[in-house]
């Protein structure tokens, strides 16, 4: 007869205090291992392009890129030049110039800092996990910055994950003083939004970052509808940007995973919208799940005399995973009958350069050439950068129509 083995009870409850204990001991490892990370390469730094990729994004060959680097009295930059001069290495400040004076992609007329017309806002939004929106919104604002925009990031989670892509330490090098917070609690305040905008490691890209306290505005926005009811909170940071959409291209919003209020700001603010969606069933679900709740919210924010209209919802399948025992064309039929128009005809595929760049804190777009194996990288970057050249391609017929 088997013997009843007796284990040790174990007492499971644990109280507040033994909850901040454990965070306190969980950030001291987290830090460690955030240290870790980094301790190669303790600052981000852009990426060097070689004449190759230079002549690909501003779609000429390379012998005519050195010809027109090596005229006499040219205005471009000359690069970094290798052996016998037909090889050069450029900086993305170079490459931006570049792509700017040479090819024929329409350049915005930002005279000295400021737009003729209005930027665009394209907010990032996803409620379910792991959905790469993080990641899919530095793409987006990296690859549209090669296009010779210049572009806002605005992280609007308390994770703060976006911020930390831009490489600034959310816990270290940022405070609640350098997030939108301040102008949530005072929405008068003198510069608004302006006064929160930094530069990044990567030319043509600012960013207003984000810090754990940003969860304070959860509190603080129903707070003041409880004071007065017909305050308009949804509108906050749509005020908030306007003056920012005159020195911006695009500004490209990064929320939280949830319909926070910030979530609710940002999809009342933003002129189009883009959802990553990997094609997994509970992604597929969860998706539905948005737009039922985003359903619920508009119509009560109409009911207040409000409204908004999209230039576009586009739909980027990502983490597309083409292997023969993979749900994915199951779920691709179920995304296509779901969202018809809306599904873009791009897709960035599954590779595990997406998640060692995540490890790094980095992106395909930080990686230059030789780091990795270039057909590992680029088979997730071209797709990313044929979706930034379509959403571009489609405003610059909004700007030249005066839109």
């Amino acid at each position: 007869m088997a013997k009843n083995i007796e284990l040790p009870e174990i007492d499971r409850r644990i109280d507040l205090q033994g909850v901040i204990e454990f965070a306190e001991g969980a950030a001291t490892l987290s830090e460690e291992l955030r240290e870790m990370m980094l301790a190669p390469r303790p600052r981000k730094t852009p990426p060097r392009f070689t004449s190759a990729q230079v002549a690909e994004l501003c779609g000429i060959d390379r012998a005519k890129l050195n010809y027109l680097a090596s005229r006499e009295g040219s205005e471009l930059p000359a690069g970094e030049v290798h052996g016998s001069g037909r090889s050069r290495a450029f900086s993305l400040s170079e490459t931006r110039t570049w792509v700017q004076k040479v090819s024929d992609i329409y350049q915005t007329p930002l005279h000295t800092g400021v737009r003729d017309g209005n930027g665009k806002v394209v907010l990032v939004a996803n409620f379910k996990g792991g959905s790469t929106k993080t990641t899919t919104t530095m793409c987006l604002a990296q690859g549209l910055t090669l296009r010779g925009r210049k572009v806002l990031l605005i992280d609007l989670d308390p994770q703060a994950s976006l911020t930390e892509l831009c490489g600034l330490y959310a816990e270290k090098e940022v405070t609640e003083e350098s997030t939108v917070l301040p102008f949530i609690y005072n929405p008068q305040m003198e510069g608004g939004l302006r006064n929160f905008v930094q530069e990044t490691y990567w030319d043509g890209l600012d960013v207003i970052p984000a810090h754990p306290t940003l969860f304070s505005a959860e509190f603080h926005i129903p707070g003041s509808v409880i004071k007065n009811p017909n305050y308009k909170f949804w509108s906050l940071l749509r005020d908030g940007m306007e003056p920012l959409r005159k020195r911006y291209d695009y500004i490209v919003l990064d929320t939280a995973p949830s319909l926070s209020y910030l979530t609710i700001n940002a999809l009342m603010a933003a002129d189009s919208m883009v959802m990553p969606l990997v094609p997994e069933s509970l992604d597929f679900i969860s998706s539905v799940s948005f737009w039922g709740l985003f359903s619920d919210l508009a119509q009560s924010i109409m009911e207040h005399g409000d409204t908004r209209t999209y230039d576009f919802i586009s739909v980027l399948l990502s983490k597309v995973d083409n292997g023969t025992s993979s749900s994915a064309p199951v779920v691709r039929s179920w995304v296509q009958r779901t969202y018809k128009e809306w599904l873009s005809g791009l897709e960035v595929p599954a590779s595990s350069a997406m998640s060692n760049g995540a490890l790094a804190m980095a992106t395909v777009f930080d990686i230059s050439k030789g780091d990795l194996a270039e057909k590992t990288v680029s088979r997730v970057r071209q797709p990313l950068m044929d979706y930034v050249r379509w959403l571009d391609e489609l405003y610059i017929e909004h700007w030249r129509a005066g839109k």
